[in-house]
């Protein structure tokens, strides 16, 4: 069936696009980078490692020694499964978050993104049903959208998603006949609630899903990334033939290397390997080989160790700051990863604040961006990651002049909305019972 499509178009093909590609359009995050790059605004936006931080004299000798030692070898195509000796390291990686697998297990993909993509392609036709947190990672949301699916959002609180709820929205979905094709979760330090699954309730997912039959997509970048405590052990450490385990070395070494894993059963497996070498051949060789001799040469888990420090500094920068600038707001309180989740006064608009922010010279992610029903007005992203605790801590300045400023705007122009009640709400280190 072909897709009506409204108004003019400049582009002399456009009646002729798939009436997938409905589904493809910027994201408010993809948007905000322009704007984000220049030198004199704070972004709180984006969600870029600190690679500086980076022993880069010793990524460029390991560059330099495959180059040497292996170069013919970096500079051809590959296995579209990866390299044998990285899929190695990645076992050793996973084996810190309680998981057990073979290397034949393990698919290397180019990023941990195109893994969902691999994996969207796999199991969604159009009008099927994904279950996602709410909020949920715009990234993985985008991808399930341009396959036609429907992300059906399932109401979270500190403690990660709610699995009452999660039963509920499944009962709710099949009884409307809607075919729900599996469930996508970030457990560890979620992006961009910052909040963690709590281990009772990854058992109790677990179970679900498994009387249910519907497979889980585990989607787990920052895991490594704790500050006081490690996240509890991954879901696929106890659930091997129902989960699809996603990694990424983007957080815990660069993005630029592109590369990401998945751990499936095998089954899946195998068609994930086809569809990677349908739409790549192979990963980069080269890459490959290059991670592989940073991680054989390097103390990776000291650089890791040096990862958290800096990202826990960055995070308690943020939290003072929040708490001097805009002690009435509600915020999550995250024990890793990048991102703390804000709820905004009543009455205010994360998306339609950005522009005034964006003139104070600060950006952030608007919350709507995390929804696929247009919810999360109230709510918006902060990311401490990149910028440093004196660049945070003036970002959190600015933001605090333009959510004071629509406060006024507010109840100047809303009489029915009292002043004594904007932005009074006490202020709490967790989010309120349904993140969403």
């Amino acid at each position: 069936m072909t897709i009506p499509r409204e108004g003019t178009n400049l582009d002399p093909w456009y009646e002729l696009y798939a009436d997938r590609t409905a589904g493809l359009s910027a994201s408010e995050v993809r948007a905000l980078f322009a704007v984000a790059s220049r030198p004199e605004v704070v972004s709180l936006a984006g969600g870029m490692p600190f690679v500086s931080a980076l022993p880069l004299e010793r990524v460029t000798t390991s560059m330099e020694r495959v180059m040497r030692e292996q170069g013919s070898r970096a500079l051809q195509y590959g296995s579209g499964q990866g390299t044998p000796e990285l899929r190695e390291h990645i076992l050793e990686i996973m084996a810190l978050e309680g998981v057990r697998a073979g290397v034949d297990d393990v698919v290397v993909t180019t990023g941990s993104q195109q893994a969902l993509d691999l994996i969207a392609k796999l199991f969604l036709d159009s009008g099927d049903v994904v279950l996602a947190e709410s909020p949920s990672y715009v990234g993985a949301m985008g991808i399930f959208r341009s396959y036609q699916a429907e992300v059906s959002h399932v109401a979270m609180d500190d403690d990660g998603i709610i699995p009452q709820a999660l039963v509920e929205r499944i009962a709710s979905m099949r009884a409307q006949g809607r075919a729900i094709k599996f469930l996508y979760l970030i457990p560890n330090f979620h992006n961009p609630a910052g909040v963690t699954l709590s281990w009772e309730r990854r058992l109790e997912i677990i179970e679900i899903a498994r009387r249910e039959g519907i497979l889980i997509v585990e989607d787990n970048p920052y895991g490594l990334l704790w500050f006081d405590r490690p996240a509890p052990h991954a879901m696929r450490s106890v659930e091997t033939e129902g989960i699809v385990y996603l990694g990424s070395f983007s957080k815990t070494l660069a993005p630029g290397f592109r590369i990401g894993w998945a751990l499936a059963p095998h089954g899946i497996r195998e068609k994930l390997v086809l569809a990677a070498e349908s739409a790549i051949l192979s990963p980069s060789v080269a890459n490959e080989l290059i991670v592989s001799d940073y991680l054989a040469s390097t103390d990776w888990k000291g650089q890791i160790d040096t990862y958290r420090g800096l990202y826990r500094d960055r995070r308690d920068a943020m939290i003072d700051a929040l708490e001097h600038y805009l002690p009435d707001l509600h915020w999550t309180m995250p024990n890793g990863g990048f991102y703390i989740w804000v709820t905004l006064p009543d009455g205010l608009d994360s998306k339609g604040m950005l522009p005034r922010a964006v003139k104070e010279l600060v950006a952030y992610t608007p919350g709507t961006a995390f929804f696929a029903d247009g919810s999360g007005r109230a709510n918006l992203r902060l990311s401490y990651c990149y910028p440093s605790p004196a660049e945070i801590r003036e970002g959190i300045r600015r933001l605090a002049g333009v959510v004071r400023g629509e406060q006024e705007l507010l109840s100047t122009f809303s009489p029915s909305t009292s002043p004594e009640r904007v932005g009074t709400a006490p202020h709490v280190i967790s989010p309120p019972p349904n993140i969403g």
